[in-house]
């Protein structure tokens, strides 16, 4: 899609962090903007933004995990815009500690949010972007911890690399339509993904908000709080994913990866794997098998 002044986007996780920036990023390019979110104190931020600038948008209180708010949205978005081109399925929460330490309402919160979100996302759009005709985008937020396992993040991972796999059946689904897909994967961004608890409902709420534990697992007290202002200090800015989105939306780009020093991460991993073929491979042979 190169061409992508006039076309409508709609955000959800929208006002602030990744979702902000792609927001900015998109209305910038000429793009209509509709800026999804659960929290209304952020959404009112962002109105009073982007009223000061010549940026076409609306703002929408919107759970990702209910899909009759998803449809309404969906449709109040059409009602001041039009068709819907771009979707990013950008809300994200995170719990973090061992996986022996999570709960039901941990895995229930998360798992809604992250992947449910994302599903309900795509249900409530793909045809309605088929039906125009005029061609799309969907946006699927994952993360490098949907390519890497790392200890003390089992119930985001699992969401994460589900939201991989999804985009890329939904890659090879859509093509032959006229729809584009990417996935994207970022490593420690300056967000508000840290203090996700601020918005769990209450009947999801499991004691301590552990999503800072993502990143400070075994940290405690002042040594935790250090460590994830260093962490935040040295986070990416959200404005360079934003311009990222819009770049792999404008040239058809699949994986956006934003922090390229993770890659021999990766291939680690890939490496594992490519061992293990080896070892079941000789396996087999010595089994005549």
């Amino acid at each position: 899609m190169k061409d992508v002044t006039g076309k409508v986007a709609f955000i959800t996780g929208g006002a602030s962090g990744m979702g902000l920036a792609m927001a900015r990023s998109f209305a910038a390019a000429g793009m209509k903007v509709a800026i999804a979110d659960v929290e209304q104190s952020a959404l009112d931020a962002v109105g009073k933004e982007f009223a000061g600038s010549n940026a076409e948008f609306i703002t929408l209180k919107v759970d990702v995990t209910d899909r009759d708010a998803m449809e309404q949205a969906a449709r109040e978005t059409e009602a001041a815009f039009g068709k819907v081109h771009v979707v990013c399925n950008n809300a994200g929460v995170a719990v973090g500690g061992p996986v022996d330490q999570m709960s039901y309402k941990d895995w229930d919160w998360v798992v809604g949010v992250n992947l449910s979100g994302v599903i309900n996302g795509v249900e409530t759009f793909v045809h309605r972007i088929e039906s125009h005709g005029e061609g799309g985008h969907f946006i699927n937020t994952a993360s490098m911890a949907g390519h890497i396992a790392l200890p003390g993040l089992s119930v985001y991972t699992t969401t994460k690399y589900a939201v991989v796999g999804l985009s890329e059946s939904m890659r090879a689904d859509l093509a032959s339509k006229n729809i584009g897909v990417s996935v994207l994967c970022p490593g420690v961004v300056r967000t508000n993904i840290f203090d996700s608890g601020r918005n769990r409902p209450d009947n999801l709420k499991a004691g301590e908000d552990t999503a800072a534990n993502v990143l400070t697992s075994g940290l405690v007290g002042s040594e935790r709080e250090s460590r994830m202002a260093e962490l935040l200090a040295n986070a990416l800015d959200p404005a360079v994913v934003g311009d990222m989105v819009l770049h792999a939306i404008q040239n058809d780009e699949f994986y956006i990866f934003t922090h390229p020093e993770i890659r021999e991460a990766t291939n680690a991993r890939a490496a594992e794997m490519a061992a293990a073929f080896d070892r079941w491979s000789d396996y087999r042979k010595q089994h005549g098998v």
